[in-house]
């Protein structure tokens, strides 16, 4: 398998305007308004038993935990549009309004969910407006994950895997704090405290942080210029007319079809682990929720800390190579799912903390292999529609479908469906490969 191809000088003159001693700083930046993103959706799926009962109250605390999860899937559902829409805009306009636009709606409804009346008090027009806020979530978030990683590649164009591990720190980070966040909050208050209020810090606390992202988020510089702005006979990949754009997403409809399951099955692998397992733990099982949080917790950390050791060796092998990998090992890790049967937090430990190394290499990476199939100057739009349906299709609904699974004694087929949607995803990726070529800039391999 071919390593991909080292810029041409004319292409290393393109990345130049970019390429800066401060480019960690301006990861740094990027990277804060993911983790703040991953934070917001990892804890509406965490506390989706708490939110349920608050907001969408049913016959029992399962009932009221599926109608919060499909809640949690509605935000994925509209992802795509936020993809395609603001997708379109960054590949116009240019990256940055977009990416400071995102991480505002995305703190706002966080904030409003925190703050928000409970169906006792609003009826059900609380849950109106919880639903609103998520469907904004989706629209914001839906460009926030697929233009943040094109970003990055875009800022630091030679170093692929340095940038993966890098903004994947952060992207773990923000997983990590959810649950740490909660644990603090039900060790310190108990789980009736967290139950009746509890559960609204760290909904407030996402919304407070945000307005720190965009603060951050102000200085970095734009990477894809208007083609008024570059000298006539430049290489430089400037910004497209809508036409151009959507004839490159048409004539890389295969590359846009394996960015679909490369997203879709790591997330839905993703948000198994996340909120599936400690969603049956709480909700169907009965765990004391500070150990499910503490589990959680430590889960984050192995995946924050091994994402930084990721970004320091993940350049000396080809990405293509560690993708096939790491998506083959998932195939048989995500069976650990039929271990837990509720049987304490020790077995729950023993298959969260199990599956975590090959979650941490999926992870990292699969983002940034994802940007890298498609050129840069449809890069938005193209990445921007393939995540955001892998999302919706296969991520946002895996920890309702898990849940619902276990609870009408089905819960072994879960696993086999994770793993088709890894297969799939390693032979459409070899085949869009072969046929499409995978972008560094915009050279092709």
């Amino acid at each position: 398998m071919s390593k991909l191809q080292d810029p041409a000088p004319a292409s290393r003159a393109e990345a130049s305007p970019v390429r800066k001693p401060g480019h960690a700083k301006q990861l740094f930046a990027l990277s804060a308004g993911h983790a703040l993103e991953w934070y917001d959706w990892a804890m509406f799926g965490l506390l989706s038993v708490y939110i349920g009962q608050a907001f969408f109250p049913g016959e029992n605390a399962v009932a009221a935990t599926l109608n919060s999860l499909a809640v949690f899937a509605v935000g994925f559902v509209v992802r795509p549009i936020g993809g395609v829409v603001f997708g379109l805009v960054a590949d116009r306009l240019g990256r940055k309004p977009v990416m400071v636009g995102a991480v505002a709606v995305t703190a706002a409804a966080s904030l409003v969910i925190g703050i928000l009346p409970t169906h006792e008090t609003l009826g059900i027009w609380a849950g109106v407006i919880v639903l609103f806020c998520r469907i904004m979530q989706g629209f914001s978030t839906g460009i926030e994950g697929s233009l943040g990683a094109a970003y990055g590649v875009e800022l630091v164009p030679d170093r692929p895997g340095y940038v993966a591990g890098f903004m994947a720190t952060f992207n773990n980070l923000g997983n990590m704090l959810a649950p740490l966040t909660a644990f603090v909050t039900s060790s310190l208050i108990g789980p009736e405290g967290m139950a009746d209020y509890g559960w609204r810090v760290p909904f407030i606390l996402g919304g407070l942080l945000g307005f720190i992202v965009l603060w951050l988020r102000r200085t970095l510089p734009e990477t894809l210029p208007a083609a008024s702005s570059v000298a006539e006979g430049s290489r430089v990949t400037t910004r497209q007319q809508t036409g151009e754009v959507w004839k490159g997403v048409r004539k890389y409809w295969l590359s846009i079809l394996a960015v679909v399951f490369i997203v879709g099955a790591i997330q839905a692998y993703n948000y198994t682990w996340l909120s599936g397992l400690p969603s049956i733990a709480t909700g169907t099982y009965g765990e004391d929720p500070t150990g499910v949080f503490a589990v959680s917790t430590s889960l984050g950390v192995i995946l924050t800390v091994g994402a930084f050791v990721l970004s320091r060796v993940l350049d000396k092998w080809d990405l293509s190579r560690w993708f096939v990998l790491g998506r083959l090992l998932a195939i048989p890790t995500i069976f650990l799912v039929l271990l837990y049967t509720g049987n304490g937090v020790g077995p729950l430990a023993a298959v969260l903390l199990g599956g975590s190394l090959v979650l941490l290499l999926n992870l990292t990476i699969f983002s940034t292999v994802a940007n890298l199939m498609i050129p840069q100057q449809f890069r938005g739009t193209a990445v921007g529609l393939g995540y955001g349906i892998g999302v919706a299709l296969f991520g946002g609904t895996a920890s309702y479908l898990f849940v619902y699974l276990q609870s009408v004694g089905l819960g072994n087929v879960f696993p086999f469906y994770v793993a088709t949607l890894c297969a799939i995803s390693v032979v459409l990726y070899l085949v869009a490969k072969r046929k499409n070529g995978v972008f560094k800039g915009k050279q092709a391999d």
